[in-house]
């Protein structure tokens, strides 16, 4: 992200900023322009150092608030705190500009940043999936707020990505449910991914255990119409496969009920 933002600016003389290496040192900037200190941030930053890029933003920013290069110093900083792995931190900056900047140029780069920082944080799927949900929304944000933005394409598949996950969580809990024949229980989370979920790989898992479940209470008209809009959707899938075996075991065969649930799910529905 840094290369593609940074390279129009980048059309500064070489700068020497020899004796500080990667440590930070107390400097007076008062006296020193806007343009230098932010193109000195830019060089240390394509250096790797971020922490002392992030001196040079702030001091930007702090003498040059409403500037052009104060504005891009806050985005900056965002970026240089994603780069760093200081995730809330960049939430922060990222915030602040789009609060006080919502039509900024940048600021579709200021909430991708958002983004991404939450997208970094999410966890393995057997944890609890609050920063998903908050990448999820994030990437949501800018696709409607900035739907031509560069970083759209990228957001779309972040969102395929974290509703894959957030469906992910869901299967693993309707599973701990089916493995203690808390039939019900394992419904209601199956019946989340069929209808929130539908374009994710787990949907055809989620027709397949709610035959499973619908049949084991005797429920099979159900059961049969779970079995036959998987057939009818993923006619190749081996979900398929099983929920046929399964029904065939008991003398049944899929057969769709329109007024099920579950067929209203999927009216409508069209493979990516």
């Amino acid at each position: 992200m840094l290369k593609q933002y940074a390279r129009p600016l980048l059309v500064v003389v070489v700068l020497a900023i020899g004796g500080c290496g990667n440590k930070v040192v107390n400097v007076e900037f008062e006296d020193l322009p806007a343009d230098q200190l932010y193109n000195e941030g830019l060089v240390l930053m394509n250096a790797g150092d971020y922490r002392t890029a992030m001196v040079k933003f702030e001091e930007v920013d702090r003498l040059h608030p409403h500037t052009d290069l104060g504005r891009k110093s806050q985005v900056m900083l965002a970026f240089a705190s994603y780069s760093r792995g200081n995730y809330q931190d960049a939430i922060n900056s990222a915030k602040r500009f789009l609060t006080l900047y919502p039509s900024h140029p940048d600021a579709p780069y200021a909430q991708y940043i958002i983004a991404n920082s939450y997208y970094k944080q999410i966890p393995d799927v057997t944890r609890d999936q609050a920063e998903t949900e908050k990448a999820l929304n994030a990437y949501k944000q800018l696709l409607e707020k900035y739907p031509d933005s560069e970083y759209a394409e990228d957001a779309r598949n972040k969102i395929q990505a974290t509703t894959d996950q957030l469906a992910g969580k869901d299967m693993e809990i309707g599973r701990y449910y089916l493995e203690r024949d808390d039939n019900l229980a394992a419904i209601n989370r199956f019946r989340i991914v069929v209808e929130k979920y539908q374009t994710t790989r787990h949907v055809e898992e989620a027709l397949f255990r709610l035959t499973e479940s619908y049949y084991a209470l005797g429920l099979t008209q159900e059961a049969q119409t779970a079995a036959a809009v998987l057939g009818h959707n993923f006619p190749q899938s081996r979900w398929y496969h099983d929920a046929y075996s399964l029904l065939q075991s008991g003398g049944f065969s899929p057969s769709e009920s329109e007024s099920s649930w579950i067929s209203k799910a999927f009216k409508g529905f069209k493979l990516l």
